[in-house]
C-alpha cells in the first residue's frame, strides 16, 4: 500500500487590524496643505506616484509644481498690468481735470468761464458733444438757459446727486445735444449742477454705445461740476446786479 501524501491545509488570514484607514481626498488634500514639507520628507514616494500632464505624459511633482506657479504668475502679472493701465488713466484724467480746474478758476467773466469748460472738454478730454445748460425762469445774454419747469420734463428724470451715465432717451438727448446731434450720440455721462439757488447739467456724450457705462467712473466729471457749481453764481449775480 502506497503511503498517500498528507492533504494540504489551507489556513485564511486574519484581516490586518492594523490597516490604515481609507482616507478620503478632502483629508488628504488637508493634510498636504497642513505640512507642505511631506514630499521632500519622503521623497521615495515620488518614484511611485503618477501626476498626469495635459498631453497624457507623466511628470515629477517639483515639474507640475513649477509650471502651477508659473500659470498663476503668468495671472498675476496679467492683474498688475492690468492695474497699470488704470492708475496711468487715472494720472492723465486728474492732469487734464486739474488745467480744466484752473482754467475755470481763471475766467474773468461768464462767457469765458462757459468757453474754458466746453473747450477744456472738447479739445483737452476729446469729448465730441458737450452740453452746459443752465436754469432760470430769466434768461441771460451769455450761455444756453432754461426754465426749471421746461428741464424738469424734459430731463427730470435724470437730474439728482449722482452721475447718470448709459443710453438716454431720443428726447432727452434732443433736449442736451440738439435734434442733430442727438443722431450721432451713442453714450452720455450726466451731472447736476446745484449750487446757491443755481441749478443746471453738464453733459458729455460719445459716439461709443459702451463709452459712458452705468459703471464708468464719474469721479472727475463731477469734480469738474463741483468746481463750475461754485464759479457760476459769481457771474451771474453780477450779470443780474447790471440788469
Amino acid at each position: 500500500m502506497t503511503d498517500q501524501p498528507p492533504a494540504s491545509t489551507i489556513t485564511e488570514l486574519p484581516p490586518h487590524q492594523d490597516a490604515a484607514p481609507n482616507l478620503e481626498a478632502e483629508a488628504v488634500i488637508a493634510y498636504l496643505l497642513q505640512h507642505p514639507e511631506f514630499f521632500a520628507e519622503h521623497d521615495e514616494l515620488l518614484v511611485s506616484m503618477r501626476i498626469p500632464h495635459q498631453r497624457g505624459d507623466s511628470v515629477s511633482l517639483v515639474e507640475r509644481q513649477l509650471k502651477l506657479l508659473r500659470e498663476r504668475n503668468i495671472e498675476m502679472r496679467h492683474r498688475l498690468s492690468q492695474l497699470m493701465d488704470v492708475a496711468r488713466d487715472n494720472d492723465r484724467l486728474f492732469e487734464k481735470t486739474r488745467r480744466l480746474n484752473l482754467a475755470l478758476m481763471d475766467a474773468g467773466s461768464l462767457e469765458e468761464l462757459i468757453m474754458a469748460v466746453e473747450d477744456g472738454l472738447r479739445h483737452d478730454f476729446q469729448v465730441p458733444f458737450v452740453s452746459l445748460i443752465l436754469f432760470g425762469e430769466n434768461g441771460m445774454p451769455v450761455g444756453r438757459w432754461v426754465s426749471s419747469a421746461e428741464a424738469q420734463k424734459a430731463i427730470g428724470g435724470l437730474m439728482g446727486d449722482k452721475a447718470v451715465c448709459g443710453a438716454l432717451r431720443e428726447h432727452e438727448l434732443a433736449f442736451l445735444f440738439g435734434a442733430e446731434q442727438a443722431k450721432d450720440v451713442g453714450s452720455t455721462a450726466l451731472v447736476t449742477l446745484n449750487h446757491q439757488g443755481l441749478h443746471g447739467v453738464l453733459a458729455v456724450g460719445s459716439h461709443d454705445p459702451q463709452h459712458y457705462k452705468s459703471s464708468i467712473g464719474t469721479l472727475f466729471l463731477g469734480y469738474i461740476a463741483q468746481v463750475l457749481s461754485r464759479l457760476l453764481p459769481r457771474f451771474t449775480h453780477a450779470l443780474r446786479s447790471v440788469r
